[in-house]
């Protein structure tokens, strides 16, 4: 007689099944089926227990890359997706974007540590019902995948506010790209090369993100622009 046992992988990418004894809501199949997304594996272990906590959740699957998510949730067909915004492989609003399009019927909460506004916006942009930092309570969060799962939107209120003051992003695409590669640092010819670009194309995109940031360096630029998400 063999044991009942879902499929099970590496604590990266683990996914677990129902037991199927009927006990519970996630035993009977009618638990909120989640899957979280997040590089940090302290974090992700410690999301999963908290929601395992609740009755009525089930996590379903982790991934640990944010190119990772949609095979996971083709195979798992979780409710909810938690990710978390800055992942490898792939960030957490593209991979919003890719897993509403490959799982309509998967809805996404975004949860992170970085609770920046231009990153809110552009997680709604690409699909998410809700956006949180990963400080809220946990009963608040469990409430939260709730709220999503019943397609309701869950934003924080404090984020929204400073989403709604300090607008979209005035960069270009051109003048996101030249801050982008700023951030390591390097010369002028150093980021031309890198973006295939003239040097003076170059120095005139950064002029412009300084200008438009208000900033009086490059690098008060490149900082001031990550902080509001722009950058991502």
């Amino acid at each position: 007689m063999t044991s009942p046992a879902g499929p099970r992988t590496s604590p990266v990418g683990r996914e677990v099944s129902p037991a199927g004894r009927g006990a519970s809501p996630a035993e009977a199949g009618t638990a909120i089926k989640l899957l979280l997304a997040d590089d940090q594996a302290l974090v992700r272990g410690a999301l999963a227990t908290l929601l395992a906590l609740e009755p009525d959740l089930e996590v379903v699957a982790e991934v640990g890359r944010g190119d990772e998510v949609v095979d996971a949730a083709r195979r798992t067909r979780p409710d909810v997706g938690l990710l978390d915004v800055e992942m490898p492989g792939l960030d957490g609003i593209a991979a919003t974007r890719a897993l509403r399009a490959a799982v309509p019927s998967c809805r996404v909460l975004v949860v992170t540590t970085f609770g920046r506004p231009g990153y809110l916006r552009r997680a709604m942009e690409a699909g998410a019902s809700g956006f949180v930092v990963k400080d809220t309570p946990a009963r608040q969060l469990a409430d939260a995948v709730r709220r999503v799962h019943a397609g309701l939107r869950v934003v924080d209120p404090a984020l929204a506010a400073e989403s709604l003051a300090a607008g979209s992003s005035p960069l270009t695409a051109r003048e996101t790209q030249v801050l982008r590669a700023a951030r390591d640092g390097g010369t002028v010819a150093d980021l031309a090369a890198a973006l295939h670009l003239s040097e003076g194309t170059v120095r005139n995109h950064l002029s412009a993100a300084i200008g438009k940031t208000g900033a009086r360096t490059r690098a008060e630029a490149v900082r001031l622009a990550d902080e509001a998400g722009w950058l991502l």
